[in-house]
This record gives structure tokens, C-alpha cells and sequence, in this order.
């Protein structure tokens, strides 16, 4: 595993976020353990962020994962909120200003802005990463190539798991 610092959301801490993701999910083989290690991740390299965590289909809905942040909903319907615009269309969804989205899903009143990574396995959506920022307009293309890394990383070790 790689050293961990407090990163700040440089192109230096993102690269080694991707990096420290891919090292956790080396050789593992549980899917709660890479999904709990991998958010924990994401809290400590990202910076400016007050959740990241996985919500996974179950059906016609997404069900809470392992995470890390304040408690959050639970269960999130097919097509509804951010994250279920993201698997209904299974493609990433950057929401610069949440009170702006019709229909979001306020879990945490301090979020801001939102970033959804769809999840496959078997050519299919099988789950969301999502992270919550306090600050508007947080995420940019930096971030988002970084998370979809991330994304496409996890989709792999569905994959094979």
C-alpha cells in the first residue's frame, strides 16, 4: 500500500488516489472490504469533500454501501436523484450545484455539488460511486477523470469477483 496523506486535490494527490485504489483492490477478493477501503480513499485524497461511498442495484433500486461520511438514504429508486440518473443512464453525472437539480435527494444539507460514477459488471450497471462536496462547482474535469478511473478500476474487480 502506498503512503497516505491528507490530500488537497492536486493532480499529484489524485494520481496517487487512483494509485492507492488500485493497490487495495490487488489480490482482494471482497467485494464490502475493496468498496469500504476504496471510499476511505477517496475521503483522504480528494479534499473538499464531505462524502464518497457506493450505493449498489438491488432490483429497481440502489441500496446504501459501504461509505464514508453522515449517515445517508438508504434506498434510492431506478431514474430518481443523482445517483439514479447515473444508473439509468450509465454514464457519469457532475452536478456543479445540487439545489439546481430537479429532483436531488438531499441526504446531507451541507452538500453542494455532486459527482456519480456508474459501476458495471456483465455489460450491466451494478452500482454508483458517489461523492458529496460542501463547495459549489467542486468537481472538475480533473477529478472526474480521476473517479472515472476509479470507477472503471471497480467495474474490473466486479468483474472478477
Amino acid at each position: 500500500m502506498v503512503d497516505i496523506q491528507k490530500g488537497q486535490g492536486s493532480q499529484t494527490d489524485l494520481d496517487l488516489m487512483v494509485e492507492a485504489v488500485k493497490n487495495v483492490l490487488a489480490g482482494e477478493t471482497d467485494l464490502i472490504a475493496a468498496l469500504a477501503n476504496s471510499s476511505a480513499l477517496i475521503m483522504v485524497y480528494l479534499g473538499d469533500i464531505n462524502w464518497a461511498g457506493f450505493y449498489l442495484r438491488k432490483g429497481t433500486e440502489l441500496v446504501l454501501g459501504p461509505f464514508q461520511g453522515l449517515p445517508a438514504c438508504t434506498r434510492i429508486a431506478e431514474g430518481k436523484g443523482v445517483c439514479g440518473k447515473a444508473a439509468a443512464e450509465g454514464k457519469p453525472v457532475i452536478v456543479p450545484n445540487v439545489h439546481e437539480f430537479p429532483g436531488h435527494i438531499a441526504c446531507d444539507a451541507n452538500s453542494n455539488a455532486e459527482i456519480v460514477i456508474p459501476l458495471f459488471k456483465g455489460g450491466r450497471v451494478y452500482g454508483v460511486l458517489d461523492v458529496d462536496s460542501p463547495r459549489l462547482n467542486r468537481f472538475s474535469s480533473p477529478e472526474a477523470d480521476a473517479l472515472t478511473k476509479i470507477g472503471d478500476l471497480l467495474s474490473a474487480f466486479l468483474e472478477r469477483c
